[in-house]
């Protein structure tokens, strides 16, 4: 994902989440992704998908079990 598309997905999930501090980071290896973050906390990973003529991203996030007991 180029920079600006990542400024307008980030401006979106800000926004749907109400979450000022949220940021989307680049992956070094990856261009098809990219990290999100609330504060210095991993929150999940964003990937870009261009198939079938239409373009989206999914937000993908891992709540553990032990998450839940903080």
């Amino acid at each position: 994902m180029d920079p600006q598309e990542r400024a307008r997905v980030e401006q979106y999930l800000k926004s749907k989440f109400n979450t000022p501090n949220l940021s989307i980071r680049a992956r070094p290896q990856k261009k098809d992704s990219a990290e999100v973050y609330i504060g210095e906390e991993f929150a999940g990973v964003l990937s870009r998908d261009g198939e079938d003529g239409e373009l989206c991203w999914h937000f993908t996030m891992t709540v553990l079990e032990g998450d839940l007991d903080e």
